[in-house]
């Protein structure tokens, strides 16, 4: 059974940073892409930043410049390293992994960017 397993979420000053993690666990293979996306209260899910498997990178015009998107091949992991918060990034954070075969999802963690 594949997991994602996401981490590192929480409360943050505007300013602040987060990392969050996502372990993907249980037998996924051949992944092409990984990535995060973000839904807010009462706002549709929106991409944050994907991650393809020879490094390149997509990111939303709004968090150009402070987020980073990392991965591990080797260990199946995907980081967002999220500098210079702001509230308006305040949302809960899910893991996205595609495969050949199908695309997965994390619960999500949440991010809350609050003074």
């Amino acid at each position: 059974q594949v997991q994602l397993v996401e981490s590192g979420g929480g409360l943050v000053q505007p300013g602040g940073s987060l990392r969050l993690s996502c372990a993907a666990s249980g037998g996924i293979f051949r992944i092409i892409r990984m990535g995060w996306y973000r839904q807010a209260p009462g706002k549709e899910r929106e991409l944050v930043a994907l991650i393809m498997g020879d490094g390149s990178t997509n990111y939303a015009d709004s968090v150009k410049g402070r987020f980073t998107i990392s991965r591990d091949n080797a260990k199946n992991m995907v980081y967002l390293e999220m500098n210079s918060l702001k509230p308006e990034d305040t949302a809960v954070y899910l893991c996205y992994v595609y495969t050949v075969i199908r695309d997965y999802w994390g619960q999500g963690t949440q991010v809350t960017v609050s003074s």
